[in-house]
């Protein structure tokens, strides 16, 4: 191919993945501040209609010209007699998008935008490998050190302080082998792949086990809410890390 076609291809590719990525990681994190202000703001009901229904918490909202009364089952409803909307499109979307655009600038141009040999002298071939690795390698620790810790007495805390550990070795390592910008933007997408990968493999699986077993009239686990609650917890926590990280991209 033509090295100019090329270039000039690049270039769109770049602009239309940061247009995605952006509207993308906006949606996302508006869901996710948005249930976060929801959970705490419901109240217990007094209505016995709902307490009849078993609703934990309630509360009424207006925008936009409607008033709108969301409602929270702990483990799960009696039943769902409506369209049920899943919230994992935004995070798949935005990790997508943010990745294909990390592959066309960053890996696609390791040598330029990943190696700085005043930092680290190595290959662009070696500094992309290293790159993809920091995504999954941080991953693995996370979701190892929520399943040891995470359920024991206070696990939150050491999950906590393990994960805060983990995210300050990292970055100290990142600016020991990448150019400045390029180990900034790591940090912040290893985290953002955690929560996708918290989405992907924890929450959406949990889920969908709890719907399937209250449609089956199977006595539901409480265990799959609460996985879903602390992973769900801990994306809220990641996303403004993520965010300035994934958007050195832009």
């Amino acid at each position: 191919m033509d090295a100019s076609l090329l270039s000039y291809l690049t270039d769109w590719a770049n602009l239309l993945l940061r247009w995605l990525h952006v509207i993308t990681a906006i949606a996302w994190v508006g869901s996710s501040f948005y249930f976060v202000w929801v959970d705490n703001n419901l109240l217990k009901p007094t209505a016995p209609d709902l307490q009849a229904k078993g609703v934990d918490g309630a509360l009424w909202a207006v925008h936009g010209g409607g008033f709108y009364h969301p409602q929270k089952y702990m483990v799960a409803p009696p039943g769902i007699d409506s369209k049920l909307h899943w919230f994992y499109w935004e995070s798949y979307s935005t990790w997508l998008s943010g990745f294909a655009l990390f592959t066309v600038m960053y890996l696609w141009n390791a040598g330029t935008f990943l190696v700085d040999k005043s930092v680290h002298d190595w290959s662009g071939m070696a500094a992309g490998a290293a790159a993809l690795l920091f995504l999954v390698v941080f991953w693995l620790l996370y979701d190892l050190v929520c399943r040891t810790l995470g359920q024991r007495r206070r696990g939150d805390e050491l999950v906590g302080a393990l994960v805060t550990l983990v995210v300050v070795l990292s970055a100290w390592a990142a600016c020991q082998l990448f150019a400045g910008r390029a180990a900034f933007l790591l940090v912040g997408a290893m985290m953002a792949t955690a929560m996708s990968a918290n989405v992907f493999f924890w929450i959406i699986p949990g889920q969908r086990k709890v719907v399937a077993d209250m449609m089956e009239g199977r006595p539901v686990d409480p265990v799959h809410g609460q996985r879903a609650k602390q992973r769900s917890v801990h994306n809220t926590y990641f996303t403004l890390p993520p965010g300035t990280g994934w958007c050195c991209v832009c």
